[in-house]
């Protein structure tokens, strides 16, 4: 993680996708054995925000300089996107509930065009109606959506949250010189997530039986605390700890059009562990998703940045 360069920049969004992919993979199973989707994303954030604790008390400023940011990264990018995602996977199959919450990028568009004000570009644009029309497909449509309705639209639900999670992302990084560090922003955004978790999934609930036995990954049982584990230290701290890293090497852009891939991997994950597969017409619709997900992210207006004084030395030599 200390590597320099665009090379090690993209492998380690690489590395994130593909950690954040087996998150819905992993979980599945513990919700089918009996836990709760809220109770699982409680253990999920709460033994986050136990693994990164150090990290918040060494960015302990944060509270008094963004608290406006935390209280939004922490209620809605963490607590809200994994909540309605959680809730989605345990109704519908891990790789749809995924499609739709990347619809995020292009809700994002729509944030920007029409409650900013700001221009998008027409390539956004088309971007934005094909992920609309790969949705379509999804949930096959022209079956009376086939899909649980209701996953569907919890699904949907963590699209808007991760849309706002770009927003809150935006909002801190235009401060100029009292940008927040992002690794103390995903800490406090752990131990946020997990107060706000604890008043909604009533943790003290929890079925901890289902904890101490074993979950069944297609047909193959594994012990439930092994699952835990690798959902909270790989597909959530070492998932967040790489992405934060891949962005600062690369730019939120590109490193967010590496993390679609995560779509594809969770997809993957979900046909060879769990044995779920998706009809053709849904495949064809969840590579138009990701696709109108891609041309929407890298299309994203940005802010002009600073000249940099090498640029212009180069600039100047070569003029």
């Amino acid at each position: 993680m200390q590597a320099s360069g665009k090379n090690a920049g993209l492998g380690l969004a690489l590395v994130s996708a593909c950690a954040f992919g087996g998150s819905g993979v992993a979980a599945k199973p513990l919700i089918e054995a009996g836990l709760d989707p809220l109770h699982m994303v409680w253990l999920r954030v709460a033994g986050s925000a136990l693994v990164l604790s150090p990290l918040a008390w060494r960015h302990r400023d944060l509270m008094r300089r963004k608290p406006l940011l935390l209280a939004g990264f922490g209620l809605i990018a963490v607590a809200g996107v994994q909540a309605f995602y959680f809730a989605s996977l345990s109704r519908i199959p891990v790789g749809v509930a995924l499609l739709l919450e990347y619809l995020g990028p292009c809700l994002l568009l729509g944030y920007i065009r029409f409650v900013q004000r700001k221009p998008v570009t027409r390539a956004a644009a088309l971007g934005a109606g094909v992920a609309v029309v790969g949705l379509a497909c999804v949930v096959e449509i022209w079956a009376g959506l086939s899909l649980d309705p209701l996953g569907v639209l919890l699904g949907l639900a963590a699209a808007c949250c991760q849309a706002c999670y770009f927003v809150f992302a935006d909002q801190g990084s235009d401060q100029g010189a009292d940008v927040p560090d992002p690794l103390g922003v995903i800490a406090f955004g752990m131990l946020i997530g997990t107060l706000v978790m604890t008043a909604v999934a009533r943790p003290w609930r929890i079925d901890w039986r289902v904890l101490a036995g074993d979950a069944v990954m297609g047909d193959t049982p594994v012990p439930a605390p092994v699952m835990l584990a690798f959902v909270v230290l790989i597909a959530t701290v070492f998932a967040y700890m790489t992405g934060v890293v891949s962005v600062r090497k690369l730019s939120p852009q590109v490193a967010g059009v590496v993390a679609c891939l995560e779509a594809v991997v969770a997809t993957v994950l979900a046909w060879v562990l769990l044995g779920e597969h998706l009809s053709t017409w849904q495949t064809l619709g969840g590579a138009l998703v990701l696709g109108g997900a891609f041309i929407a992210q890298s299309s994203r207006p940005t802010p002009p940045a600073a000249a940099d004084p090498a640029v212009l030395d180069r600039e100047t030599t070569n003029a």
